[in-house]
């Protein structure tokens, strides 16, 4: 290193590779799926599924909207805090740029489903297709950056995060009453039906390179302020949406097992968010929660009526609810959540929790 213009050479190399090479502890994560995972897609495009007014965001660091929908912070946050890293951007945001790329994207859009015509009510929102046709072009756009086999990597030893399921029921088979897909199929057919579809989508989201998806069934359903609202004469779960969660949660870890198994590998992990939620809708004090029936921010029975919006009763304190709105869990419910999904026994996790993915991945 004697020739200074060499050296300046390397050291110019260095910087640049250090600007465009994830560090090796760092993990990319990637987000799929719908409201409960969404963290501003859709403040881009003209859609009444949307979280970015006032009282959205009053918890979160910044106490504005984001999209989240949630008081504060959401699950795939949540993930982020626990991988040590930043919070994914949103796919759509102008900021996803350049080094951010190396961190991930969230492509979750409110109000989708595993089927395209669950929630056309909402007109403009991204299918999982379109989620998965973004995918590709990330990774177009990343190669780009660092080249395809460096993105490959990225991708191979990225953690993928898939929330799909409640709005095939909530917002199409049980939308109104003699629903289009009500009138085709009996709810168990649809259920069959609705897990051969997700598994397609798995296999494509295999095909484009993600090796560790953690997979999230439904919660009960049922128990949700909005639907108690509608079906609930006293604070009892709706039978026919439990009905569902019902079929559809085991039904999915089998098709999950029987993916991992024909691709010889724990590829898929399923986390079961319906036993998570069931805690605290059995027993809410026991984990510090005065209410699991009403919501935060509503009106009407349970607060389960409408959108949460700046002319909603809105409660005082976020950290004693599990819903922050008619249908998603406040950031404390989302944080035990997490919490399962890190440390959680099989009763919750199968075949194993992130930790212990974790721990068996940084030996590779």
């Amino acid at each position: 290193m004697d020739n200074p213009f060499v050296f300046v050479m390397f050291f110019g190399l260095l910087l640049t590779l250090g600007h465009v090479v994830p560090q090796a502890e760092s993990r990319a994560f990637f987000v799929f799926g719908d409201s409960l995972v969404d963290n501003g897609n859709n403040n881009y495009l003209v859609t009444t599924a949307r979280a970015d007014a006032y009282p959205y965001g009053i918890d979160y660091p910044t106490h504005r909207a984001t999209g989240r929908f949630s008081n504060g912070l959401n699950i795939p946050d949540l993930i982020s805090e626990q991988l040590g890293s930043e919070p994914t951007l949103p796919y759509l945001s102008p900021e996803l740029t350049g080094q951010k790329l190396l961190v991930g994207a969230n492509f979750a859009s409110a109000g989708i489903g595993i089927l395209n015509d669950t929630g056309i009510q909402f007109i403009n929102i991204i299918r999982i297709s379109r989620q998965l046709q973004y995918f590709q072009q990330y990774q177009q756009r990343v190669s780009a950056l660092i080249g395809p086999e460096q993105t490959q990597r990225l991708v191979n030893e990225a953690l993928v995060l898939m929330t799909l399921g409640g709005n095939d029921f909530v917002n199409n088979y049980f939308l109104v009453p003699f629903s289009a897909r009500s009138r085709q199929f009996a709810l168990p057919d649809y259920v069959v039906y609705l897990i051969s579809e997700y598994q397609k989508i798995l296999l494509r989201l295999y095909e484009l390179g993600a090796r560790r998806v953690l997979v999230t069934g439904t919660g009960p359903l049922g128990c949700v302020p909005a639907e108690l609202a509608q079906h609930s004469r006293a604070g009892e779960c709706a039978v026919e949406l439990q009905r569902a969660a019902a079929l559809f949660n085991p039904q999915l870890v089998q098709m999950l097992n029987g993916l991992n198994a024909e691709l010889g590998s724990d590829v898929f992990i399923a986390a079961n968010a319906y036993e998570m939620h069931m805690d605290w809708i059995s027993n809410p004090r026991a984990y510090g929660f005065i209410t699991s029936k009403v919501a935060c921010c509503g009106q009407g029975p349970y607060n389960g009526i409408g959108l949460c919006t700046i002319a909603s009763n809105l409660c005082p304190n976020r950290d004693v609810f599990v819903f922050w709105d008619p249908f998603h869990p406040s950031e404390r419910a989302n944080r035990l959540i997490v919490q399962q999904i890190m440390t959680g026994s099989t009763k919750y996790m199968n075949p194993m929790n992130l930790s212990t993915i974790m721990a068996l991945d940084s030996k590779v």
